[in-house]
Order: C-alpha cells, then sequence, then structure tokens
C-alpha cells in the first residue's frame, strides 16, 4: 500500500481547487495514493501520512475556513509532515518587497504548525467566478481578467516537496 497524502484547500472561485488538483496529480503519478478535499469538508488527519493544506487569498489574509481547518485539527498536524501553499493574485513579482507581502500571508498558521514546505503561486481571476462582492471589489481597485498560474511551477514543487513528506511504502 502506498502512502496516503492528503490535500486539502480553501477556494473561493475555484483557482486554488484546480492547483490542489494539479499537485495531486503530480503526486499520484509519483506513486503516492492522495485524496484532494476542500477544508469545508473537515477531513480528519488520521490515517495520512503527510498533510498539504491550501487557501486562496482575501485581503491579504488566507481564508478563514483553512485557518479554521489547522487549529481544529492542529495536534495531529503536528505529528505528520505538512506542506502549505497559497494561491493569489498580488505580490506575485520577483522583487523583494513582494516576496516580503507574500510572507505575510501565512502569520496566522504558521506558529500553529512546523510546515516542511511552503509555496506562493499565483492565481486565476476570472470575474465570472466571483462573488457579488469580490467582483466589486476587484473591479474597485482595477484588478485585471487573467490567468497567472504556472502549471510547470506548480508540478515541480510538488516534485520538490516529496522527499519531506516521507518514503513511498
Amino acid at each position: 500500500m502506498s502512502q496516503r497524502i492528503l490535500i486539502t484547500y480553501a477556494s473561493r472561485a475555484g483557482s486554488t481547487a484546480e492547483v490542489a488538483a494539479a499537485i495531486g496529480d503530480a503526486l499520484g503519478a509519483r506513486g503516492f495514493t492522495v485524496d484532494t478535499k476542500p477544508v469545508a469538508e473537515n477531513q480528519p488527519v488520521d490515517g495520512y501520512q503527510a498533510v498539504l493544506i491550501g487557501s486562496a487569498v482575501r485581503m491579504g489574509q488566507w481564508l478563514p475556513e483553512a485557518v479554521d481547518y489547522i487549529k481544529n485539527h492542529q495536534q495531529a498536524l503536528n505529528r505528520v509532515p505538512v506542506a502549505l501553499f497559497t494561491v493569489h493574485m498580488n505580490n506575485v513579482g520577483d522583487d523583494e518587497e513582494s516576496e516580503k507581502n507574500r510572507n505575510t500571508y501565512m502569520d496566522a498558521v504558521r506558529p500553529l504548525i512546523n510546515p516542511v514546505g511552503e509555496a506562493f503561486f499565483a492565481g486565476k481571476m476570472d470575474f465570472s467566478r466571483l462573488s457579488f462582492l469580490d467582483r466589486l471589489t476587484a473591479k474597485l481597485v482595477k484588478a485585471p481578467e487573467q490567468d497567472l498560474r504556472d502549471w510547470g511551477r506548480i508540478r515541480a514543487w510538488a516534485e520538490e516537496i516529496e522527499p519531506m513528506l516521507g518514503p513511498i511504502k
């Protein structure tokens, strides 16, 4: 039986869910058994040898449901390797200021667990998939509708963190 990995995520407009699925596909192709589920399903950590948790960003922070998942499962998460990923549309540059701002996205969760890896991925702005309030906010700040996801980079990160998740059994 192969090592079981849980990938759980919080998504508002579907971009983070698609990134989570791509990470799951990449790890599955490398021999892991992967379950990919939204944090809203509150999937228990028991039975998994590693967990990846991802969240979209709103107002410069992880979504509350992702933070709550970590708080609710903190003890179990601290017994297995955990990696975190963030999908966002701001601070996507390689400059020092963007990197500094990105690092604040996980401020609410880093003290709760000791992640073995972290990644920040540019996301997708699709107005048709946003709530009315999110669409209004995006238009007020003149956010362009675009897809900045780098699927090669996403798959490469899955391969990069594989050794940190433990051996395939």
